[in-house]
């Protein structure tokens, strides 16, 4: 069962969230971090996916805050550079931006007990923030979070345990920099496929199903392990 409905965070702001329900009781819950192109259809079926594997999946609007909540769009030249626009004036607010919704999907999510966070694309940098940042959380996967390469992304000090993937031929994350991470991160389990990025977008012409597969694998034992 799913459904789109209205969270708060703490702040006061209201924003709509995908909810998608497992049949009988959950594992746990599992929040799901959009991309550049809203809460779409990708996206709710990432969600609807764990909600399949068991867990109640949670996928916020993180486009709210710039007036962009139900904002849906695909994966031309143009959506990639509207998207891109979107993400660039969100991250451009004042602190903490859009963190607290993310907090308070987390929260929403806590009703189906311990809580695993992961994101894509811009959702992974997100999800590696929320990692360092936020409270409620029991593990992270960040799929190739842009930007969280960078030194000082890098030098964050994650609060749970976190696996990453990454594709090695992902001109947007060159790989020199994700070998930096690694270092940087040694108690991070980081994963490199050979895949470019967006590779688990089945809508994208970047997807590798080889490389979705084993990374969907990996992070279903992940959340196995540290969630329920």
């Amino acid at each position: 069962m799913s459904d789109t409905i209205t969270l708060k965070a703490a702040d006061g702001h209201s924003f709509p969230a995908y909810v998608a329900q497992p049949t009988g009781k959950a594992r746990g819950g599992i929040v799901v971090l959009q991309e550049i192109f809203g809460v779409n259809s990708h996206i709710r079926s990432v969600a609807d996916g764990y909600a399949a594997a068991g867990y109640f999946a949670v996928a916020p609007s993180t486009f709210s805050r710039i007036g962009k909540g139900d904002l849906e769009i695909g994966y031309t030249e143009a959506d990639m550079k509207e998207g891109s626009a979107l993400k660039a004036a969100v991250e451009a607010l004042p602190a903490p931006g859009v963190m607290p919704d993310v907090q308070a999907a987390i929260e929403h999510a806590a009703q189906a007990g311990k809580v695993g966070i992961v994101g894509y694309c811009w959702g992974g940098l997100l999800t590696w923030r929320a990692a360092s940042t936020l409270k409620g959380l029991s593990a992270a996967v960040p799929y190739y979070g842009g930007g969280m390469t960078t030194p000082e992304e890098a030098a964050r000090n994650p609060q749970v345990p976190v696996m990453a993937h990454f594709g090695d031929q992902d001109h947007w994350i060159p790989l020199d920099t994700v070998e930096a991470f690694k270092k940087a991160q040694p108690g991070v389990a980081v994963h490199v496929y050979n895949a470019n990025h967006g590779f688990n977008c089945d809508q994208r012409g970047s997807y590798n199903e080889a490389a979705a597969k084993l990374a969907r694998e990996r992070t279903l034992a992940f959340f196995a392990q540290h969630v329920g």
